[in-house]
């Protein structure tokens, strides 16, 4: 199963009205089921460089279909994931990607958010991957 784009455009739409309302330029990326891109958005005034965040933060949500704040718990020093930040080409390990789900449960992408502080990125993010 992969998001369409009306379903990625649709999760872009929240996540950019929930970072309005928190007062926040974000970059906002979805990915499908194989974590290529569908759709971004970098609001105007969104630093150019979280662009690469958030395509990242996207990515990394796929690949291990969990939130990229949970994978960075599991990747500390002494952890059993530690280093993994380092595996496929570089991952974002802090928050701000979260996995897409469909009526069923099924993982269909995922959304990835960079632009503000990692809890901000993440509650921009959250809402997004729950509008479907």
């Amino acid at each position: 199963m992969n998001i369409t784009l009306a379903q990625a455009e649709k999760a872009i739409a929240v996540a950019k009205k929930k970072a309005i309302e928190i007062d926040t330029k974000m970059n906002i990326v979805v990915v499908d089921g194989g974590a290529n891109v569908v759709a971004l958005v970098r609001m105007d005034g969104a630093w150019l460089g979280s662009l690469d965040i958030a395509t990242k933060k996207a990515e990394t949500a796929r690949y291990f279909d969990m939130n990229t704040g949970s994978l960075g718990e599991l990747s500390q020093p002494g952890g059993s994931l530690f280093n993994i930040e380092h595996s496929n080409n570089g991952l974002i390990t802090f928050p701000g990607g979260v996995p897409i789900k469909n009526a069923n449960g099924e993982i269909i992408g995922a959304i990835g958010v960079s632009g503000s502080s990692v809890e901000n990125d993440h509650a921009v993010a959250e809402a997004g991957a729950t509008a479907l």
